[in-house]
Protein backbone atom coordinates (compact mmCIF):
# COMPACT_ATOMS: atom_id res chain seq x y z
CA UNK A 1 0.00 0.00 0.00
CA UNK A 2 1.41 3.38 -0.96
CA UNK A 3 1.34 6.58 1.04
CA UNK A 4 -1.28 8.04 -1.32
CA UNK A 5 -3.46 4.91 -0.92
CA UNK A 6 -3.61 5.52 2.82
CA UNK A 7 -4.62 9.12 2.34
CA UNK A 8 -5.87 10.04 -1.17
CA UNK A 9 -5.63 13.78 -0.47
CA UNK A 10 -1.97 13.56 0.56
CA UNK A 11 -0.33 13.99 -2.88
CA UNK A 12 -2.06 17.31 -3.52
CA UNK A 13 -0.92 18.57 -0.13
CA UNK A 14 2.76 17.72 -0.58
CA UNK A 15 5.33 20.05 -2.10
CA UNK A 16 6.82 18.59 -5.27
CA UNK A 17 10.47 19.12 -6.24
CA UNK A 18 12.37 18.11 -9.36
CA UNK A 19 16.10 17.48 -9.34
CA UNK A 20 18.54 16.91 -12.21
CA UNK A 21 20.85 13.94 -12.63
CA UNK A 22 23.86 14.22 -10.25
CA UNK A 23 22.16 16.98 -8.25
CA UNK A 24 22.16 16.63 -4.45
CA UNK A 25 18.87 16.53 -2.56
CA UNK A 26 19.14 18.62 0.61
CA UNK A 27 19.39 16.36 3.70
CA UNK A 28 16.98 18.18 6.02
CA UNK A 29 16.24 16.84 9.52
CA UNK A 30 12.56 17.82 9.52
CA UNK A 31 11.34 16.11 6.33
CA UNK A 32 11.53 12.90 4.36
CA UNK A 33 11.73 12.82 0.58
CA UNK A 34 9.42 10.42 -1.25
CA UNK A 35 10.81 9.42 -4.66
CA UNK A 36 7.97 9.74 -7.17
CA UNK A 37 10.13 9.14 -10.27
CA UNK A 38 13.79 8.38 -10.83
CA UNK A 39 16.59 6.91 -8.73
CA UNK A 40 18.91 8.20 -6.03
CA UNK A 41 21.71 6.84 -3.91
CA UNK A 42 22.53 7.74 -0.35
CA UNK A 43 26.11 7.76 0.84
CA UNK A 44 28.64 9.00 3.35
CA UNK A 45 32.44 8.94 3.36
CA UNK A 46 35.17 7.87 5.71
CA UNK A 47 37.75 10.06 7.42
CA UNK A 48 40.13 9.15 4.57
CA UNK A 49 37.60 10.41 2.00
CA UNK A 50 36.46 6.98 0.80
CA UNK A 51 32.86 7.04 -0.40
CA UNK A 52 30.56 4.57 1.40
CA UNK A 53 27.29 3.75 -0.37
CA UNK A 54 24.33 3.46 2.01
CA UNK A 55 21.61 2.53 -0.46
CA UNK A 56 19.92 2.87 -3.84
CA UNK A 57 16.34 4.09 -3.90
CA UNK A 58 13.62 4.43 -6.53
CA UNK A 59 9.95 5.15 -7.04
CA UNK A 60 7.91 4.82 -3.85
CA UNK A 61 10.95 4.81 -1.56
CA UNK A 62 11.59 7.44 1.07
CA UNK A 63 14.97 8.90 1.96
CA UNK A 64 16.16 11.51 4.38
CA UNK A 65 18.81 12.26 6.95
CA UNK A 66 16.33 11.60 9.76
CA UNK A 67 16.36 7.89 8.73
CA UNK A 68 20.08 7.69 9.46
CA UNK A 69 22.53 8.41 12.23
CA UNK A 70 25.37 8.57 9.72
CA UNK A 71 27.09 11.90 9.33
CA UNK A 72 27.89 13.21 6.76
CA UNK A 73 24.88 12.03 4.76
CA UNK A 74 24.26 12.80 1.08
CA UNK A 75 21.44 12.03 -1.35
CA UNK A 76 22.59 12.06 -4.98
CA UNK A 77 20.25 11.85 -7.97
CA UNK A 78 21.31 9.10 -10.40
CA UNK A 79 18.65 10.19 -12.90
CA UNK A 80 16.37 13.17 -13.08
CA UNK A 81 14.18 12.78 -10.01
CA UNK A 82 10.72 13.95 -8.96
CA UNK A 83 10.14 14.03 -5.22
CA UNK A 84 7.50 14.98 -2.71
CA UNK A 85 8.47 16.52 0.61
CA UNK A 86 6.95 14.59 3.47
CA UNK A 87 6.84 16.78 6.61
CA UNK A 88 6.85 15.33 10.12
CA UNK A 89 3.06 15.50 10.48
CA UNK A 90 2.70 12.91 7.67
CA UNK A 91 5.39 10.45 8.80
CA UNK A 92 2.82 8.12 10.36
CA UNK A 93 1.36 7.72 6.83
CA UNK A 94 4.79 6.51 5.62
CA UNK A 95 5.19 3.57 7.99
CA UNK A 96 5.14 0.97 5.20
CA UNK A 97 7.73 2.93 3.20
CA UNK A 98 9.92 3.22 6.33
CA UNK A 99 9.73 -0.54 6.90
CA UNK A 100 10.66 -1.10 3.26
CA UNK A 101 13.64 1.25 3.73
CA UNK A 102 14.87 -0.80 6.70
CA UNK A 103 14.42 -4.10 4.83
CA UNK A 104 16.28 -2.87 1.75
CA UNK A 105 19.11 -1.52 3.87
CA UNK A 106 19.50 -4.87 5.60
CA UNK A 107 19.39 -6.73 2.26
CA UNK A 108 22.19 -4.54 0.95
CA UNK A 109 24.16 -4.95 4.17
CA UNK A 110 23.94 -8.74 3.90
CA UNK A 111 25.13 -8.58 0.28
CA UNK A 112 28.21 -6.48 0.99
CA UNK A 113 29.44 -8.99 3.56
CA UNK A 114 29.33 -12.00 1.21
CA UNK A 115 32.47 -13.77 0.11
CA UNK A 116 34.00 -14.14 -2.38
CA UNK A 117 33.75 -10.71 -4.01
CA UNK A 118 32.38 -12.26 -7.22
CA UNK A 119 29.38 -13.57 -5.25
CA UNK A 120 28.95 -10.13 -3.69
CA UNK A 121 28.93 -8.55 -7.16
CA UNK A 122 26.51 -11.14 -8.54
CA UNK A 123 24.07 -10.68 -5.66
CA UNK A 124 24.29 -6.89 -5.93
CA UNK A 125 23.49 -7.09 -9.66
CA UNK A 126 20.51 -9.32 -8.90
CA UNK A 127 19.37 -6.90 -6.18
CA UNK A 128 19.57 -4.03 -8.70
CA UNK A 129 17.66 -6.08 -11.28
CA UNK A 130 14.85 -6.73 -8.77
CA UNK A 131 14.71 -3.09 -7.66
CA UNK A 132 15.31 -1.26 -10.95
CA UNK A 133 14.83 -4.00 -13.53
CA UNK A 134 12.37 -4.64 -16.26
CA UNK A 135 11.69 -7.83 -18.16
CA UNK A 136 13.08 -8.09 -21.69
CA UNK A 137 13.21 -11.09 -24.04
CA UNK A 138 16.67 -12.14 -22.88
CA UNK A 139 16.17 -11.66 -19.12
CA UNK A 140 15.93 -8.89 -16.53
CA UNK A 141 17.44 -5.59 -17.72
CA UNK A 142 18.91 -3.35 -14.98
CA UNK A 143 17.22 -0.12 -15.98
CA UNK A 144 19.53 2.26 -14.16
CA UNK A 145 22.90 3.55 -15.26
CA UNK A 146 25.54 2.68 -12.70
CA UNK A 147 29.26 2.96 -13.29
CA UNK A 148 31.85 0.31 -12.46
CA UNK A 149 33.25 2.74 -9.87
CA UNK A 150 29.83 3.12 -8.21
CA UNK A 151 29.43 -0.65 -8.09
CA UNK A 152 32.92 -0.96 -6.57
CA UNK A 153 31.98 1.58 -3.87
CA UNK A 154 28.94 -0.47 -2.89
CA UNK A 155 30.63 -3.87 -2.75
CA UNK A 156 33.92 -2.59 -1.30
CA UNK A 157 36.34 -3.50 -4.06
CA UNK A 158 38.19 -1.73 -6.87
CA UNK A 159 36.79 -0.51 -10.18
CA UNK A 160 39.33 -2.70 -12.01
CA UNK A 161 38.08 -5.78 -10.13
CA UNK A 162 34.47 -4.97 -11.00
CA UNK A 163 35.34 -4.55 -14.68
CA UNK A 164 37.25 -7.86 -14.69
CA UNK A 165 34.44 -9.77 -12.94
CA UNK A 166 31.76 -8.29 -15.24
CA UNK A 167 33.79 -9.39 -18.27
CA UNK A 168 34.14 -12.85 -16.72
CA UNK A 169 30.36 -13.02 -16.10
CA UNK A 170 29.78 -12.11 -19.76
CA UNK A 171 32.20 -14.79 -20.96
CA UNK A 172 30.43 -17.37 -18.79
CA UNK A 173 27.06 -16.30 -20.21
CA UNK A 174 25.54 -15.33 -16.84
CA UNK A 175 25.47 -11.64 -17.77
CA UNK A 176 24.54 -9.92 -21.02
CA UNK A 177 25.16 -6.38 -22.16
CA UNK A 178 22.84 -4.24 -24.25
CA UNK A 179 24.68 -1.04 -25.11
CA UNK A 180 25.62 0.33 -21.65
CA UNK A 181 23.00 -1.62 -19.72
CA UNK A 182 23.33 -5.00 -18.05
CA UNK A 183 20.90 -7.91 -18.40
CA UNK A 184 20.62 -10.81 -16.00
CA UNK A 185 19.58 -13.72 -18.26
CA UNK A 186 17.16 -16.37 -17.11
CA UNK A 187 19.69 -18.90 -15.80
CA UNK A 188 19.81 -21.40 -13.00
CA UNK A 189 21.77 -19.58 -10.26
CA UNK A 190 22.54 -22.91 -8.53
CA UNK A 191 24.95 -23.83 -11.30
CA UNK A 192 27.01 -20.65 -11.05
CA UNK A 193 30.40 -21.12 -9.37
CA UNK A 194 32.03 -18.16 -7.61
CA UNK A 195 35.74 -17.93 -6.89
Amino acid sequence: MTISALNPTLPSMLTQRIFSRREMIPPRHDILWRIDRGAVRTYTWSEQGTLIALGYWGKGDIVGHCLSRVNPYQIECLTSVETSLLPVKFWDEALEAMLSHIQQTEELLSIIHRKPVSLRLWQFLNWLSQKFGRQVDSGQLIDITITHQEIAEVINTTRVSVTRMLQQFEQEGILLRHQRQLIIPLVNNDKIKFR
